[in-house]
């Protein structure tokens, strides 16, 4: 039980120490889009790796 507290404690403590920098930082977080801050998500045009996804019948 006591290493199950000490691990849900230090976790507790990284999850908290990350949102405080996330809050302080300002910055959006980034995915593979480059965030959401930038309008890179929403496409006109779609690029040739996103028309062959949609061909193989992906969504």
């Amino acid at each position: 039980m006591t290493y199950f507290l000490v691990t849900f404690i230090f976790m507790l403590v990284v999850v908290m120490v990350m949102a405080i920098g996330v809050i302080f930082g300002r910055r959006a977080i980034k995915g593979s889009c480059g965030g959401t801050g930038n309008g890179s998500c929403i496409c006109t045009e779609k690029c040739d790796k996103r028309k062959k996804m949609q061909a193989e019948g992906h969504p």
